[in-house]
C-alpha cells in the first residue's frame, strides 16, 4: 500500500463557511461566473463564446464555462468547453480539468492519456503519476464490480437540490442534509445558487420529507448531524455566514427534554478560526469523531477522535497518517471498531472515495480499503452509515446508506441505498504454473522521500504561476532520528528510501547550491505493520532569485494602518522558518501601495509596513542584520495602468508584500 505525505468539494461546499447573497443578476458572463451565478454563468458565456473572434479569447471563454459547468455537476459539458479551451491555446490548466473530468466520467483511459499529455506538457511527468496510477486502478475495479459484495440504490425522498449525510433516527425515519426550498432561511447561499441547508427527516415508507425541528435548524448552514443510542442528544455542524468573526464551522449539540430540544450551543473543545464539520458518536457515546481543517493537521481536513469522561469533553487527538493524508479526510462514521470515511487522496474512483479502516491490537488503524463500485464512482461518494445488520442466513447480510453525487443520479448530491450480501463467484482463471510456497516475511515500513523544485510558467519569473514540481537531481538530504544521522545524495529520479522504524521520529533537511534549504518531518506513531506499507515525502526547494521581488501571498493591512493583522502572521511564520533553516540569507521586505493617494503618504505608509513585517520576523527570533525594511510607495507597480482607469484587481495586485534575497 502506498501513501503520500507532501510538505509546502464540491460534494462538501454546503458546509464551508457561507459565501455572501449576491445583489442582483448578473448582464455578462464573467460577472456572472465571478460572482458564481454559474447556470447565468454559462448561457451568456457561450453566446459571448460564439461572437468571440480572437482565439485567445475563445479560450478563455470556453475555460469559464468548463468550469461553470463542472460546478453545475454536468461533466459531460465541462468536458467539451475544457477540450475547446485547450484547442484553443489555453494551456496547462484546460488540459489538467478536461483529465480529471474525464476521470469524474470514469473515462480512465482517455483521462489516463490526457494526464500523460499534461505532465510532459509541464515538463514534468512525477507529477501526475499518482493520478495514472489511480486510473488503471480504478479500471480494474470497475471492470468486475458485478461481482461485489454491494448492490446501490438511488432513493426516491432524493430532490434536484443537495441532499446529503444521512444518518438513521427512530421509527426507522432519516435524517439529512438538503439546501432544497423550504428552509429555515429564505436567502440564496451563493456558492451554491440554492438555500442555505438545513436538517430533514424522511419517512422512508411515506416518502414524506419534512424540517427537523425548528429550535435545531437556524438562518446558517446546519448538516451532518449525529445522534446518541436513545435520540436524547444531537451534534451537528452549524456554519456561520455574514463578515462574523464567527465566520466558521462549528460542531453544535442540543439535548431532547421535556418534549422538545434544547437550544444548541458549541462544544467546549471547538476553537476559533477551526471549521469544524461531520460528526459521529460512537454508540456508547463515550467518543466523537469529526473533521476538521486545523492548521496543525497533515494538510487538507483531517479526522480527530475526542473521548468523554464524567460528560466532559476531553482534547481532540489527530488519528494517524494511516488515515489521514495531505488531501481532505472527511465524513467519519464509527461502527464498534470499525471507521468508514472519506478521502479524495487514498487510491480511489475519481473524487472522494469511501474507505474502512479498523482499531487493531495496540490502538493503531488498519490500512484504509477502498469500497469500490458500485459504492464508489468517478464522483464524489461520502457519508456512509449502517442502519441494520441481518440475521445468520439471510441472503442480505447489511444495508445502510450513504451520498454521491455521481451521473445518473438527479443532478446533485443525491441519497443511496446500499444492500450487502454475500457476492456471486468470480470466474477462476486456471493457472498451471508451480508456485514456490509462500513464505511469512515480518511486515517493513519503507519511506519514500522526493526532493523536487517547481516549475514556473515563465522560468526567470518566480511570480508566475507554478505548473507543478519536479525531481531536483544532485540535492542532498540529511535524516536525522534521535541521535542517529545519515545523508542521501538525490539521483536522477530524484528520491532515496529508507526503511521505517515504529512510534519513531524522522526529521530531514535537503539542500543544493542555488536553492533554499527546506525542512520536513515525518514520524511512524499509530502506524500499524502488520503488513508492508511504503510512504512518500516531498520537500521542495524554492530557487534563489537574486534581487529579484517575490510576492508574498496573504499579507494585507487594514485602511491606513501598518500593523501586521492575525490573518498575515501564517505567512510571516513561514518566511521566519525559512529564514531559520537559511541562517546565510540575507533579505529585503518591501512593502507597495497602489497609486491612489498622494506619493509621500504613500512612501511612509509602506515604509511603515514594511517596517512592522521586520519586527514580526525579529519577534520571531531573526537576527535583525540579516533583514532590511524598503517601503516603495506607489513607484514600483507591478500592473502599469492609469490610476484612474486601474481596475480593483489592478490596484490589488500592487498593493503588496514581497521579500528579496539580498545573498
Amino acid at each position: 500500500m502506498r501513501i503520500k505525505v507532501m510538505i509546502g468539494l464540491w460534494a462538501c461546499m454546503a458546509l464551508l463557511a457561507p459565501c455572501q447573497v449576491c445583489a442582483q443578476k448578473a448582464q455578462d458572463g464573467r460577472t456572472a461566473f465571478n460572482q458564481m451565478q454559474y447556470a447565468v454563468a454559462a448561457r451568456l458565456l457561450e453566446k459571448e463564446y460564439n461572437r468571440s473572434k480572437s482565439r485567445v479569447e475563445r479560450g478563455k471563454l470556453a475555460f469559464m464555462l468548463g468550469e461553470s459547468y463542472r460546478r453545475m455537476n454536468k461533466s459531460p459539458q465541462s468536458i467539451q468547453w475544457y477540450q475547446i479551451a485547450y484547442d484553443n491555446s489555453y494551456g496547462p490548466d484546460a488540459l489538467r480539468e478536461l483529465a480529471y473530468a474525464l476521470k469524474r466520467e470514469e473515462r480512465y483511459d482517455e483521462a489516463a492519456r490526457a494526464f500523460k499529455d499534461l505532465g510532459i506538457e509541464i515538463g514534468s511527468p512525477y507529477e501526475y503519476r499518482r493520478e495514472l496510477n489511480a486510473c488503471t486502478l480504478a479500471a480494474g475495479w470497475k471492470a468486475v464490480a458485478e461481482y461485489a459484495d454491494y448492490t446501490t440504490e438511488l432513493l426516491e425522498v432524493s430532490s434536484a437540490w443537495a441532499d446529503y449525510a444521512p444518518i438513521t433516527f427512530k421509527d426507522g425515519r432519516l435524517v439529512f442534509t438538503s439546501d432544497r426550498p423550504g428552509g429555515k432561511s429564505d436567502a440564496v447561499y451563493a456558492w451554491t445558487g440554492n438555500k442555505f441547508s438545513d436538517l430533514y427527516i424522511a419517512d422512508l415508507k411515506t416518502g414524506v420529507v419534512t424540517l427537523f425541528e425548528p429550535g435545531i435548524n437556524s438562518e446558517h448552514n446546519e448538516g451532518t448531524a449525529t445522534f446518541s443510542s436513545d435520540f436524547s442528544e444531537v451534534i451537528f455542524s452549524r456554519c456561520f455566514g455574514g463578515k462574523r468573526e464567527d465566520a466558521w464551522c462549528k460542531l453544535m449539540v442540543s439535548y431532547f427534554r421535556n418534549g422538545a430540544w434544547s437550544n444548541p450551543h458549541t462544544l467546549d473543545f471547538v476553537q476559533d478560526k477551526v471549521n469544524y464539520v461531520h460528526p459521529s458518536l460512537s454508540a456508547d457515546g463515550r467518543f466523537l469523531y469529526f473533521a476538521a481543517n486545523h492548521p496543525d493537521g497533515w494538510g487538507g481536513y483531517d479526522i480527530y477522535m475526542v473521548e468523554r469522561k464524567a460528560g466532559l469533553w476531553g482534547e481532540p487527538q489527530i488519528l494517524s497518517r494511516t488515515i489521514n493524508t495531505p488531501g481532505d479526510e472527511k465524513f467519519p462514521f464509527i461502527d464498534g471498531d470499525t471507521l468508514y470515511f472519506a478521502s479524495d487522496y487514498h487510491p480511489g474512483m475519481g473524487g472522494l472515495d469511501i474507505f474502512r479502516s479498523y482499531r487493531m491490537a495496540g490502538g493503531n488503524w488498519s490500512p484504509p480499503y477502498n469500497l469500490k463500485p458500485p459504492v464508489n464512482s468517478g464522483g464524489d461518494d461520502f457519508a456512509f452509515v449502517i442502519a441494520q445488520r441481518m440475521p445468520p442466513g439471510a441472503e442480505i447480510l447489511e444495508q445502510g446508506y450513504f451520498s454521491s453525487n455521481r451521473a445518473n443520479g438527479n443532478g446533485n448530491d443525491d441519497l443511496y441505498r446500499y444492500q450487502k450480501r454475500i457476492p456471486p463467484p468470480m470466474p477462476t482463471k486456471t493457472d498451471t504454473a508451480a508456485k514456490p510456497p509462500a513464505t511469512a516475511a515480518a511486515p517493513k515500513m519503507w519511506l519514500d522521500v522526493y526532493v523536487l523544485e517547481k516549475i514556473y510558467e515563465v522560468p526567470s519569473d518566480p511570480n508566475s504561476k507554478v505548473l507543478g514540481r519536479k525531481p531536483l537531481p544532485g540535492a542532498v538530504a540529511e535524516m536525522r532520528m534521535g541521535k542517529d544521522a545519515k545523508k542521501w545524495t538525490v539521483g536522477e529520479e530524484g528520491f532515496f528510501s529508507l526503511e521505517l522504524s515504529p512510534n519513531e521520529e524522522y526529521a530531514f533537511l535537503a539542500s543544493k547550491p542555488g536553492y533554499l534549504n527546506n525542512a520536513a518531518a515525518f514520524n511512524t506513531r499509530g502506524i500499524s505493520t502488520e503488513q508492508d506499507m511504503r510512504f512518500e515525502l516531498e520537500i521542495v526547494l524554492d530557487r534563489i532569485f537574486t534581487d529579484k521581488e517575490i510576492r508574498l501571498e496573504n499579507i494585507y493591512y487594514d485602511f491606513d494602518r501598518w500593523e501586521i493583522r492575525e490573518d498575515a502572521k501564517p505567512t510571516l511564520d513561514k518566511l521566519a522558518r525559512l529564514l531559520l533553516i537559511n541562517p546565510s540569507v540575507r533579505i529585503q521586505l518591501g512593502s507597495h501601495t497602489d497609486c491612489r493617494g498622494n506619493d509621500r503618504y504613500n512612501q511612509v505608509l509602506s515604509q511603515k509596513r514594511a517596517q512592522s513585517a521586520v519586527d514580526y520576523l525579529i519577534a520571531q527570533g531573526i537576527d535583525p542584520e540579516r533583514l532590511v525594511a524598503q517601503g516603495f510607495g506607489e513607484g514600483a507597480p507591478e500592473v502599469n495602468c492609469l490610476c484612474n482607469r486601474c481596475t480593483e484587481e489592478e490596484h490589488q495586485r500592487n498593493r503588496r508584500t514581497t521579500f528579496k534575497v539580498l545573498e
